[in-house]
Formats: C-alpha cells, sequence, structure tokens
C-alpha cells in the first residue's frame, strides 16, 4: 500500500515542479487523474486542527477570520524509524525545515507574498512536502474555509470566490472530499456537507469527520450522526477530539493529545462502543486505506491519459525540432540538412508527389498554344503590307522568279512575334516555380523553427530561380530567333510554280502584283508561320524545362550553399535564432515527456504486480 501511494506522491511532487497541474483549469492533466484529498470545511470548524492531528505536528498558522487564505496541497511521506522529520517547500527546493514553527512562519509569509497583507486570498497553491517516521502517506489538499460574510479589508465578493475556488477541486472526480463539520453545530447547517453534496450527491467521494465533539452540550451527543443514522454517508462517519485552545496555549504535544483522544472515546460510554473507529490515528490510517483503494481503481484511466498525453507530448516535440548543437560544424550540418529537406520537398511538387507540378504542364499544354494561336498575323499579312515589303525588296528591279526578299521580310517580321508567347510562358513558369519555393518553405517543419533561416532559404531559392529565368529567356527567344535566321528552303521548293496555278508567262511581271497573286503569297507566308509555330510549341518547352525546371530540381541551392561555407559561427547562430518561446516550449515538453515516461514505466510496473 505505501509503495503505490508514494509512486502517487511521486508523480504528484513531479507534476507540481514542472507546474503541471490543474487547480482550476478545465484541461485534464496528469496531476487531475491522480486522487487526492480535499479538505473542506467552514471557518473554525477545526479543519486546522484535524490535519495537524494527522500529521503529528503543530505547522498551520491560527487566528482569527480566514486563516487559510490560499490552498495547500500537504503531501506526507514515511520514512523510516529513528530518522529526522524534516519538512520542505515546492518554491525553496533546496531547504529543509526540521523546525515546524519555521514552517509555520514559512506558509504565512508566502501566503503574504502572494496576496499581501490583506484578508485577501489566491488560488495559487502552496506545496508543502512532511518526512515523517509518524506519517501515512497521504496527499492532503487543505482549502480556504468557507465563510458567509465578508470582514473588514475583505472584498464583497469573498464568499463567492472560496466557494468557486473549494469547487474547482472539489468538482472533479478523481477528488476525494474530506468535510469536516463541528459537532457543537447543526448538521442541516454544515458549509462541508452543503458543498459536498452538490458535487457528489451519491456520496462516493465524501467521507466525513465530527471534529468538537468533546465541546457539546451537557445531555448531548453525536451517536447519531456518527452512527450515520442523521445523515448516512457510503462510509462511516469518523470523530475527533482536537486539542482545546488550552491545550495548544500549554504547547500539549501530539502523543499526548492522541492519547488524550483514545480515552475520551473509549472511557466515554455513548461513544465505548464505536472506540475502534474513532480518533486521528483512525482517520489517518482509514484516509491512506481508502486513497489506496482508489488509486487501484483508477490505474486503467491513469494509463490510458499518461499514454495519449506521450503520444500527444512526442508530436508536438517531433513538430518543434530538435535543439541547436553548440558548434560551428555541427551548425553548418544542421542548416544543410534543413535545406536538404527543402528541397526534397520542393523536388516532390515537381515530380508530382505533392500537388503543384501539374501546373507547368497546363502552360505548355494549353497556355503556350492558346496565346500562339491568339497572335494576330492580319496586320503582316495585311495585302497593304505584302505589296509595300515585297515593292520594296525589289529595290529598283522587279524581281524575275518569284520576291525572295519580300517572302523574307513578310516571315521575319511575322515568326518575330512568336517571341511575345515564348518569354510569357517562360514568366509563366517562373511564377509556378517560385510559387512552390513557397509551398515547400511552409511544408518544411524545420524552417518553421529558425524564421532566419526560413527568409534566407526563401531569399536564395527566389534568386536562384530569377537567374534560371533569365538563362531560359535567352536561350528559349533565341530558339525564335533561329527561325528567323535560317528558313526551310525545302517547304519553299515544295510550293506549286506561277504557271502550274494557271499564271500566264507573257503578262508584264508588274500585272503580277494583282491581288489573287499578293492574296498566293500571304498564304504561303502563314503556311510556313504555321509551320514555325508549330515546331516552337514543342521546342519551347523543351527550352524551358532544361534551363528552369531541370535545375530548378539540380541545383536550386547552390548558391546558397557555396556562400554558406564562406560564413563565420556568428552568422551561423544567427541563422539558427529560434523564437525564445519556441525554445521554452521545447524544454517544458522535454521535461513533461520525462516525467510521463517515467509515470508511465511505473504505473505499468504497479499494474503488472497487481
Amino acid at each position: 500500500m505505501e509503495n503505490l501511494i508514494s509512486l502517487v506522491n511521486k508523480i504528484q511532487r513531479a507534476c507540481t515542479a514542472l507546474g503541471d497541474y490543474g487547480e482550476g483549469s478545465a484541461l485534464p492533466t496528469l496531476w487531475d487523474s491522480l486522487p487526492a484529498i480535499a479538505v473542506v470545511g467552514g471557518q473554525s470548524s477545526g479543519k486546522s486542527s484535524v490535519l495537524e492531528s494527522i500529521v503529528g505536528k503543530d505547522f498551520l498558522p491560527r487566528g482569527s477570520g480566514i486563516v487559510t487564505r490560499r490552498p495547500l496541497v500537504l503531501q506526507l511521506h514515511k520514512i523510516d524509524e529513528g530518522s529526522r522529520e524534516y519538512a520542505e517547500f515546492l518554491h525553496l527546493p533546496r531547504k529543509r525545515f526540521t523546525d515546524f514553527a519555521a514552517v509555520r512562519k514559512e506558509i504565512s509569509d508566502e501566503t503574504d507574498r502572494e496576496t499581501g497583507r490583506s484578508k485577501q486570498i489566491s488560488s495559487v497553491p502552496i506545496h508543502l512536502s512532511i518526512y515523517s517516521p509518524n506519517v501515512v502517506n497521504l496527499t492532503l489538499i487543505d482549502l480556504p474555509g468557507l465563510t458567509k460574510v465578508a470582514v473588514e479589508g475583505q472584498s464583497e465578493n469573498i464568499v463567492q470566490d472560496i466557494e468557486n475556488m473549494v469547487r474547482s477541486y472539489i468538482e472533479k472526480p478523481n477528488c476525494i472530499i474530506l468535510a469536516i463539520s463541528p459537532a457543537n453545530q447543526d448538521l442541516a447547517t454544515s458549509d462541508a456537507i452543503r458543498i459536498s453534496r452538490e458535487v457528489d450527491p451519491t456520496g462516493e467521494r465524501t467521507l466525513g469527520v465530527l471534529t468538537k465533539i468533546d465541546l457539546m452540550d451537557k445531555g448531548t451527543d453525536a451517536v447519531e450522526i456518527l452512527e450515520g443514522k442523521s445523515y448516512r454517508l457510503k462510509f462511516p462517519w469518523v470523530g475527533v477530539v482536537n486539542r482545546s485552545q488550552a491545550d495548544i496555549n500549554k504547547n500539549v504535544d501530539m502523543i499526548a493529545a492522541r492519547r488524550r483522544e483514545r480515552e475520551y472515546f473509549s472511557t466515554t460510554p455513548e461513544y465505548k462502543h464505536l472506540a475502534h473507529r474513532m480518533g486521528s490515528e483512525h482517520l489517518a490510517k482509514m484516509l491512506s486505506k481508502h486513497l489506496e483503494t482508489v488509486i487501484k481503481s483508477k490505474i486503467p484511466g491513469i494509463q490510458s491519459l499518461i499514454s495519449k498525453t506521450v503520444a500527444e507530448l512526442e508530436t508536438e516535440l517531433s513538430r518543434l525540432g530538435k535543439p541547436i548543437s553548440a558548434d560551428a560544424g555541427g551548425k553548418l550540418y544542421t542548416i544543410m540538412e534543413i535545406c536538404r529537406f527543402f528541397d526534397g520537398i520542393y523536388k516532390e511538387h515537381l515530380d508530382g508527389v505533392r500537388p503543384g507540378g501539374d501546373k507547368i504542364y497546363n502552360v505548355f499544354d494549353n497556355q503556350l498554344p492558346a496565346a500562339l494561336k491568339r497572335l494576330q498575323f492580319d496586320k503582316q499579312l495585311s495585302m497593304e503590307n505584302i505589296r509595300k515589303l515585297i515593292t520594296e525588296a525589289d529595290g529598283y528591279q522587279p524581281h524575275l522568279i518569284a520576291p525572295e526578299q519580300g517572302y523574307r521580310r513578310l516571315i521575319e517580321s511575322s515568326v518575330v512575334s512568336i517571341r511575345g508567347p515564348a518569354e510569357a510562358a517562360v514568366d509563366a513558369v517562373h511564377i509556378i516555380l517560385k510559387d512552390l519555393v513557397h509551398k515547400a518553405i511552409s511544408e518544411t517543419p524545420e524552417l518553421k523553427q529558425y524564421p532566419a533561416l526560413r527568409v534566407e532559404v526563401t531569399n536564395a531559392a527566389t534568386e536562384s530561380l530569377e537567374r534560371m529565368r533569365e538563362q531560359s529567356k535567352k536561350a528559349t527567344l533565341q530558339l525564335v530567333d533561329m527561325e528567323c535566321s535560317y528558313l526551310t528552303v525545302d517547304f519553299f521548293r515544295k510550293l506549286p510554280q506561277d504557271i502550274d496555278k494557271g499564271g500566264n508567262p507573257s503578262h508584264s511581271l508588274f500585272d503580277r502584283y494583282n491581288d489573287s497573286y499578293l492574296r498566293r503569297i500571304g498564304s504561303n507566308v502563314l503556311a510556313y508561320v504555321n509551320m514555325v509555330c508549330a515546331s516552337l510549341r514543342n521546342s519551347i518547352p523543351k527550352s524551358v524545362v532544361y534551363c528552369q525546371v531541370r535545375e530548378a530540381k539540380r541545383s536550386l541551392l547552390d548558391h546558397f550553399f557555396t556562400d554558406l561555407g564562406k560564413l563565420e559561427t556568428k552568422r551561423l547562430s544567427s541563422l539558427l535564432n529560434e523564437d525564445p518561446a519556441v525554445m521554452e516550449r521545447r524544454t517544458s515538453l522535454a521535461k513533461r515527456l520525462e516525467l510521463y515516461r517515467s509515470a508511465q514505466a511505473e504505473m505499468d510496473s504497479v499494474a503488472w504486480a497487481k
């Protein structure tokens, strides 16, 4: 039993050390899944005395009004007989208190640090661990006493604020409620019973403790309550007799107080038959046994929560990435590795593993052909322009056989207009490649981790694509210029001669400049230009892919890598400067993951041992 409760205490301590506890939080945490006992009662109900009786030490502040103004998470740890008792606060981890009067003062001082020297309350808990051979392993949460009116120096909302704070603890399904009620008051007016009944109507989680039995009016007793006849709970009521104020003033120790408490129940006729389950010693043992039973029943749920949380923490840590290496070589390797991840994702977009690369094919299959079709050759091949160019090409002599220079000028002036669609295809592919850079950047988790490196990689990739675009534009426009520079002779050799078309060789050459003749020239030129368009429709994509797409896959970050090797350590470090919030988050997650994995291993060992 002690080993099981010790394990829970250990996990709870680790949770509180990491701030991973859920007081007042709606989010499920490991702390919330671990059973604990919350002590609830009205002001002056004897809560503090019950806790001190369980611990066997005077360590809680005393006084009038609201003394407990912050939750006190009290963890009791049983140590070997003969060992010296001591206490530790979570906010003072390396300081051991062996004087429990100093513990009382530190509780008061720590309360004042949070609330000031006012009478206000705070939901921020104080965590105290007490190590003693005279205690049972237990976790108790002492909550501010419920009150009905605000006193001077307190806000008007303090009554509701205290109740809300108490509820935030006892509403949790894994919380065991220790309801403290004074026997010298009507149980119907007990604040502890009222609020416990509201959050635990079946009484499954409520343990009742009756204090001040020895202070009841003569002729009255608490037998009906203790026997469960007056107000029935699932578990038997426990009665305790605390030290009187006179005993406290005389520094009567707990051992003597416990002895007098046993004598009271065993010698008082009304309570003799109940003496075996009365008193603070019995209460402590009963709480420890009950806590063990609850923990055993909750182990499957705790294991499930731990496993789920471990998986979530591992996923988030993976998303945040690994911590940065300290040396220059390690930093350079990290940058290169991240860039390789980005480069791999970029290639996947181009190769169709990820979406986006299909847009490039759309440029070649739809946009380029559509742009070539939209070319208007009407102006170049209008009757006026044909007559003008052919006449000018003849010079002072009319052509004898065919207007060759006129043909050449007409063809060149038409083919040169293909430069527009060729340039547009280069630019369209450039835009797609650039968009894919931004997409790949956003899909590289490691780059999210380092904003400075993300900017540098984006800039380097964009500059590289710009260089590739210029090279591609130069090569692609050269294809058009080549078509202008050298015409395909076979095309014209295969054209029918004028005589075959019904021409009359006896006519004057100038008579041949009629509309029919000029239209035939225009038709021939258009046929040749269309042949060139068909050829360029196939060769322009080859040029663009070779100069842009292929190069982007092969050497997108080559210039960046070259420059990277020349950078000093300081500059490399600046590229790997993380957002401080991310670094802090990773550290926190790593600590939590270590805690949960350890808890998982220990819980599993307990489950197997059952």
